[in-house]
Parts: structure tokens; sequence; C-alpha cells
């Protein structure tokens, strides 16, 4: 299932992926909140939290058409993907992915904070 995280930074499309994924959650959900960012501020910033068993074909398969197909509404200003599944990251370097980025789950609010802002916060010691 999908939903949308709404305390993501205003032109931050956040999602929340858990349990099984499938095509309606991102036909119904992702695409329309998608093209919303990009009409308003014709750019995408884009958040995925992922937070299921990435091991699974369907869910690599699901993620990198999804990618794909956002990327054909609005090529995208940054990308982001939280996840504890170091599988992942071998998958976010993909050839015609740039300024993509993998988080791990602690490190949510950098991420979030970098699809903001296109750089990770600064921490005075």
């Amino acid at each position: 299932m999908i939903t949308i995280l709404n305390d993501a930074p205003e032109n931050v499309a956040a999602f929340n992926a858990t349990g099984e994924i499938n095509r309606e959650d991102f036909d119904n959900l992702v695409i329309p909140h998608v093209r919303n960012k990009v009409e308003k501020f014709d750019e995408l910033n884009y958040l995925l939290y992922l937070d299921t068993d990435f091991t699974n074909t369907d869910v690599k398969s699901w993620l990198k058409s999804s990618l794909s197909e956002i990327n054909n509404i609005s090529h995208y200003n940054r990308a982001a993907i939280v996840s504890n599944d170091n599988e992942i990251q071998k998958f976010t370097d993909i050839p015609g992915f740039s300024n993509f980025k993998f988080f791990p789950k602690d490190n949510v609010y950098n991420a979030l904070y970098w699809c903001n802002n296109g750089n990770e916060p600064e921490y005075k010691e």
C-alpha cells in the first residue's frame, strides 16, 4: 500500500510504501500527486520511504517501472529512496537517473531536507 507523507516539505512529493504494493495505488495516488506538484512547482522533488521487502522481484519491477513513468511525466529535480535494505543501494545506481540518492531510515530527515533544498543539513557542534 502507498500513502502520501503529509509531513514533507511543500515542494516534495513524498510517499510511504508498505506491505504489498500494487499498480492501483500508483495510478490513483502517486501519479495525481506528482502531477499536482509539477503543476505547482514546475519541477519534481520525490521521496519514497520504502518499508517493504525489496528482495521481492515484484517490488523491484514495480519500482523501476514507476520511476521511469514519473521521469516521463516530468524529469525530476531530485529523488530519494529511504530504506534499510542494502540491495536498494545497488538498484538506485541505474543509468538515466541522476540526482538520485539512497538514505537509511534513520536519516529520513536528511532525505527530506535534501529533496527540499538540494543539500543535507549542516550540524553545528
